[in-house]
Parts: structure tokens; C-alpha cells; sequence
């Protein structure tokens, strides 16, 4: 194969380059990467010294691939490029620069994710699923779940239009992420901002202990409970699960944004504070315990359905399931109690210390 060598300065031997490469040993393999000086710039092609191993050239579409890194190369330069062939006909290794570029920044992206290195990136573009950022090239995307609260969109109906409009306000600004995945064959990357904050992370546990209570205000409303803010920069979660002793299905039904609320500090676990509402109230099983048990006719009211049954309340906070194989299907079960009505029922078991209970309906013909 004719190479163009006109604006070649160092002349390459290609008479005995065939010769050499047969006598070389442990000749690169195919894909990996190889380092060494130009020696050499032609209108169409780079020669490159890779000493022992022989002499490798970057040429017709790996050349006009890297035309652009080429421009800037001068002789003596080292440059580290992927082996693409190691038969070439004139006994040259063919070497492409782009791919090596390529294999360098998914390296880096491995290293990245070992050493969890902050990255301060520019969002450039949003969908309803999160963020879309780019690295070195990649674009890659931050899932919304891994934003960190004080990015994450409060919606108080959970509408994803709505979501979407919030993250596209995000768009140009500039936040720290950690690559938390990388997938070379896709050339995608993930990020996550909740990694970031290590400072704070550390502010938080030296402000804050478990069973403080403090004053704050409801900043964010989600499915699984409400974010509460309890000064600038910080927020708590109250999981759904403490939000009261009685059953909630939906925080946006209780709370409204800005309203002033008094938590208690449950957990402080890496940089997260989980908060308590019904830590502050009294535990209704304990005085319960007073009023009912084992074997007792009581009245309650069906407040949920749920795969084993059926959830009786029969005061605020104290509820017990009465199980669906009483009536041996859902459908029978459902013919017999129906939501939001009262009935009277047997307690069959009742454990305060473990706030369980099951119900018998009495009433069944």
C-alpha cells in the first residue's frame, strides 16, 4: 500500500519493515493501547515509533477520524494510541487515535467511580426522567431519584409535566456529580449527585443527634412521606411510615408547603436526616392496651384493603386486620365489608409492645 510521505521529515525504512515486524516477539494485541513518539507527518498518515515492537502508522479513516489531534502534532510528540491491526501489509501497526482517546476517557471513567471524584459539570438538558450531562464527550444521565433535595422537584400531585418543568429550570447550571456507572458498549454514563457533600455530610453530624427536636418547615411532598426544612442547605425526610400512628395513604392530603411543623431526629446516617412526626405524640397503643383485649366485641371501621385482608381502625392510630381467609376470597370479602363503614368485630389477638392485631367479623351470615 502507497503512503503519501511529502511533508515527511524523519524517513521511514519500509523496505526491511516487513523483515523486523517477523522477527518481533510478543507483538501488541489487537485493541490495546500503545505509547510512543511521531516520528513522522504526512499529508494522509503519522508514523509513530514503538521501539522494540516496530513502527505504527495512522492512516486512512483513523487519519481522517483524528484529523483534528493530528493537526496539532509535532514531531517528537508522544501520543498513546489503540492497536487497530498488527498485519498491515507493509508491515506497519495500524493505530487508531480516536479509539484510543476512547479507551482512555472509559478508563478514567472506572477511576472516577473507584475514587468516587466530585465533578463539577453544566446540565445540558432535561427529560421526565432526570438530567442529561456530559463528560469528556459522553453524554451521560442523572436520574432524578439521585438528585439531591434541594434539586429534587417538589410536585405536590406528582404530575410528571410538571416534574419536567422543574428540571428544566436546572438547565445550564453547573453541579457537583460522581460517575456512579459507565457502560462502554452503550457509551452511557450515570450520575448521582447525592454522593457530593461530604463537608455537609460532616456539619450534619456534628450539628444534629438522634432525638433532638426541632422546628421546620414542610419544603417538598412526595409519595413516600414529606422533606422537611430545617435550616438553610438542610432538610430531613419524614417517611410516610412517620408521619402519624394512624394510616396515610397520601402526605399531600395532610400538608401544605411552607406549613410549620416540630420533628424529632430519628436517624443521621451518611449525610441523610430521617425526621418524626409521630414520635412526638403519644403511642395510642399504650393507652389502648388499657381499654382492650383478647376476645372483646368492638366496633371498627374499614379504612384499607390490602392483599391479606382488610385494615379495621378502631381509634385513631389502633387498627387490626381481620384476615381475607374468613371469607375465602377478596371478592367475598369485599361483599362484606365495604370502605369507610363500621362493623362489629371479636378481637383474636392483641399485643400493644408489638402494636399488632387481628380482628374476627362477628356479623357474618
Amino acid at each position: 500500500m502507497k503512503k503519501d510521505t511529502e511533508e515527511t521529515t524523519v524517513e521511514v525504512p519500509l523496505s526491511f519493515m516487513a523483515t523486523l515486524m517477523a522477527d518481533v516477539k510478543n507483538l501488541p494485541e489487537t485493541d490495546s493501547l500503545v505509547e510512543g513518539p511521531v516520528i513522522s507527518v504526512a499529508k494522509s498518515c503519522v508514523y509513530v515509533d514503538l521501539g522494540p515492537i516496530g513502527t505504527g502508522i495512522i492512516y486512512g479513516r483513523e487519519f481522517i477520524n483524528a484529523r483534528d489531534v493530528i493537526k496539532k502534532l509535532n514531531i517528537g510528540d508522544t501520543i498513546t494510541a489503540k492497536v487497530v491491526d498488527t498485519n498491515n501489509e507493509d508491515g506497519y501497526i495500524e493505530l487508531s487515535l480516536k479509539e484510543a482517546r476512547q479507551a482512555i476517557i472509559w478508563s478514567e471513567a472506572e477511576e472516577a467511580i473507584k475514587s468516587k471524584k466530585s465533578l463539577e459539570l453544566p446540565i445540558k438538558d432535561a427529560n421526565k426522567g432526570g438530567l442529561i450531562i456530559e463528560w469528556q464527550g459522553i453524554q451521560g444521565f442523572l436520574p432524578a431519584s439521585q438528585l439531591r433535595s434541594e434539586h429534587y422537584p417538589r410536585i405536590d400531585d406528582g404530575d410528571k409535566d410538571k416534574i419536567l418543568g422543574e428540571l428544566r429550570k436546572l438547565i445550564g447550571k453547573r453541579i457537583l456529580v460522581t460517575i456512579i456507572g459507565a457502560s462502554p458498549k452503550e457509551g452511557k454514563l450515570i450520575f448521582s449527585e447525592k454522593e457530593q457533600g461530604v463537608k455537609e455530610k460532616r456539619e450534619i453530624s456534628g450539628k444534629y443527634s438522634d432525638g433532638d427536636e426541632l422546628d421546620g418547615s414542610i419544603s417538598g411532598i412526595v409519595d413516600f412521606g414529606v422533606f422537611v426544612k430545617l435550616e438553610d442547605g438542610i432538610e430531613g425526610l419524614v417517611h410516610i411510615s412517620e408521619i402519624g400512628w394512624g394510616l396515610v395513604d397520601d402526605p399531600r392530603k395532610i400538608f401544605k408547603l411552607g406549613e410549620k411543623v416540630r420533628v424529632k431526629v430519628i436517624e443521621i446516617k451518611d449525610g441523610k436526616i430521617s425526621l418524626s412526626l409521630k414520635a412526638l405524640k403519644e403511642n395510642p397503643w399504650k393507652d389502648a392496651e388499657k381499654r382492650y383485649k383478647k376476645g372483646d366485641t368492638v366496633t371498627g371501621i374499614v379504612i384499607k384493603f390490602n392483599n391479606y385482608g382488610a385494615l379495621v381502625s378502631l381509634e385513631e392510630g389502633v387498627a387490626g386486620l381481620v384476615h381475607i381467609s374468613e371469607f375465602g376470597t377478596e371478592e367475598d370479602l369485599r361483599k362484606k365489608l365495604e370502605l369507610g363503614k363500621t362493623y362489629t368485630f371479636t378481637i383474636t389477638l392483641f399485643d400493644a409492645k408489638d402494636q399488632k392485631m387481628t380482628l374476627s367479623h362477628t356479623e357474618k351470615k
